[in-house]
């Protein structure tokens, strides 16, 4: 226990034969429960955790009969923790990357009360432009901002820092079988933790790499994966609290803003038609499309700033 709080980590592997043993074996002895998902791997990583179990009886193995992604994998711990009372879920990946010192500052603010669920953020730390690989550095920079917008956290960075606890409440609030399966599980998570209000908080910590992990994700394909999710999952947000649970005057100034923009596209249109085959701009038209263009952004920067604003308690 920890603070006589029931911590459980939750570590999700596929494919993991070569770093899950150490990563067992370096999780703190305050840890209650190591809950261990394979997610099918096609190696020997069963075998490993099974040979772990043997001299640990603190791991508990949960076997995936079908491939669910890291989401799905981390669903499961999180419904394992959530059925056997857990105060707190700690998310750890299987390769290594997670420095098991960095959990006490995870863990402490939840125990403390002060916050409900705590992530790290590499992208904050001293050298970290230098410590990153520079595709996932700007890769996640932009996912960051992105998410910043569709989660209403707008204190939050390295949206896609794994490295996450969480505290009890939410653990047995969300419904964890709708949560997204695949790597936009993170951003996901903060979308649904924005609806109930929760807090959350950034835990600075220091990149980790080339500890002999391999990393599944590509990165070219996630951005516009997790980018498309973002863009739904940000309408599902205002749905769901803005509309549905309380009510904002910000869905206006949204709305407003979204259909100015969207109103100038054909007035655009319409004057490169002119200006190609006339080479000549009607007025009206170009008035028209700089009033959409120019109220279209007042509105949407507006409702950015209600949306800031009625969440600046939630840090």
């Amino acid at each position: 226990m920890y603070n006589n709080k029931l911590v459980a980590v939750v570590v999700p592997c596929y494919n993991e034969e070569s770093q899950i043993e150490q990563v067992i074996a370096t999780i703190p002895d305050y840890i209650d429960a190591i809950v261990v998902i394979d997610d099918v791997s096609r190696d020997n990583t069963v075998k490993v955790i099974e040979r772990a179990q043997q001299g640990n009886p603190k791991v508990v193995l949960i076997k995936h009969d079908k491939n669910q992604g890291v989401g799905g994998a981390i669903a499961s711990g999180y419904k394992w923790a959530r059925d056997n009372n857990m105060d707190i879920a700690v998310v750890m990946a299987g390769d290594g990357q997670m420095d098991p010192d960095e959990l006490p500052k995870l863990i402490e603010p939840i125990v403390n009360g002060e916050t409900d669920y705590t992530k790290t953020n590499r992208l904050f730390y001293g050298d970290a432009f230098n410590q990153i690989p520079k595709v996932r550095y700007f890769g996640n920079s932009i996912l960051s901002l992105l998410t910043k917008i569709a989660s209403g956290y707008w204190h939050i960075a390295d949206s896609q820092s794994g490295y996450t606890a969480i505290g009890k409440e939410p653990l047995q609030l969300i419904d964890w079988d709708k949560m997204y399966k695949r790597y936009g599980q993170p951003n996901d998570l903060l979308v649904r933790l924005n609806i109930y209000n929760f807090r959350v908080r950034d835990i600075i910590t220091k990149p980790v790499y080339n500890v002999g992990e391999k990393s599944k994700m590509k990165v070219h394909h996630v951005v516009f994966t997790i980018g498309w999710l973002l863009i739904k999952q940000f309408f599902f947000r205002l749905k769901e609290k803005y509309i549905i649970r309380d009510f904002h005057p910000l869905v206006f100034f949204y709305f407003f803003g979204f259909s100015l923009m969207a109103a100038s596209i054909p007035l655009f249109v319409r004057i490169m038609y002119f200006w190609i085959a006339f080479n000549h701009i009607p007025k009206v038209n170009f008035l028209a499309w700089m009033f959409a263009v120019i109220m279209g952004i007042q509105f949407i920067l507006f409702a950015m700033w209600f949306d800031m604003d009625n969440n600046k308690h939630l840090r």
